[in-house]
């Protein structure tokens, strides 16, 4: 026999508080972040590595580096030193001029249907609400 799930208020209620506590523990942690930073910033200098040791716990700060171009500005400046070599040129479809084309029936949306992807995603939110009879 197939067992029945159910949802209770309790498990909603269990839901909402856990929520709660997790929003307080990332403000607090934020915090403490900063105030970390801070420190390494006023010992080691922003944005440089760092390490401090407490009893039996180590903080330490790490740094990394990730580095990219504008596309505009680096693509401007290697057509101005005659690199097109280095420059990629990239097929996209103007998605919104072919919605647009479905719709005034210049484009049968079947033709695509293969090709369109949707995204779906779930969420849970649970919120505490209070009964006007209180």
């Amino acid at each position: 026999m197939e067992e029945v799930l159910t949802i209770t208020e309790e498990d909603m209620k269990r839901y909402y508080d856990l929520n709660q506590k997790k929003k307080e523990i990332e403000n607090e942690m934020n915090g403490l972040k900063k105030k970390f930073h801070g420190v390494l910033d006023a010992s080691y200098g922003k944005q440089t590595k760092g390490e401090i040791q407490r009893g039996n716990y180590k903080l330490q700060r790490q740094i990394r580096t990730a580095t990219s171009y504008d596309d505009n500005g680096t693509i401007e400046k290697l057509e101005e030193l005659n690199l097109q070599e280095f420059i990629i040129e990239t097929k996209v479809p103007d998605t919104d001029k072919l919605d647009s084309a479905i719709k005034l029936g210049l484009v049968e949306e079947a033709d695509f249907k293969e090709h369109k992807k949707t995204r779906i995603t779930q969420t849970i939110v649970v919120k505490e609400t209070f009964s006007s009879e209180q």
